[in-house]
Parts: C-alpha cells; sequence; structure tokens
C-alpha cells in the first residue's frame, strides 16, 4: 500500500472523518504530521499545498487535498487505486 501523510490537528471532524475513510479502505499506518504540535510543520504545509486548512492529505508524493477531496476521490472510484500505486 502507497505511504499517506496528512497534516492534520487531534480536535478538527474533517481530520477524523478522512483517517476513518482511509482505514476503511485499508490504510493501516498513516504518518500523520500535527500542525498544533510544531508551527514550523504548519508553513511547510503551506508551501506544500497553498492551503492553510487541515487536513492536507498526500498518498505517496501526490498531494490529494483535503477531506472533501479525498471523499471525491473515493467517490469517483480513484481512491483505491491511488491507494494500491496502480
Amino acid at each position: 500500500m502507497t505511504a499517506v501523510r496528512m497534516y492534520s490537528t487531534p480536535f478538527c471532524p474533517y481530520c477524523i472523518q478522512a483517517k476513518s475513510l482511509l482505514k476503511q479502505r485499508g490504510v493501516q499506518a498513516i504518518d500523520e504530521v500535527r500542525i498544533d504540535l510544531d508551527p514550523a510543520q504548519r508553513d511547510q504545509m503551506i508551501a506544500l499545498t497553498g492551503r492553510r486548512t487541515v487536513p492536507q492529505i498526500f498518498i505517496g508524493g501526490t498531494h490529494v487535498g483535503g477531506c472533501d477531496d479525498l471523499v471525491a476521490l473515493d467517490r469517483s472510484g480513484g481512491l483505491l487505486p491511488m491507494l494500491q500505486g496502480v
């Protein structure tokens, strides 16, 4: 399975929803970057994505976007192949 990295905070409902969907699709480990603990990580997230909100999700080296983007990718049938590296 392709590596997943998510910039998040523990109290964000969209982060929780995104993690839940990823786990339902078989992701066992998420490299979670907590931007609430390290402001430099927030700056890095903004530099990488141009976005200020969490979650920001990367599958492999590809920026998927936020929770709504992840859900849309799943509904269109693109999430599983991306996770499987197809």
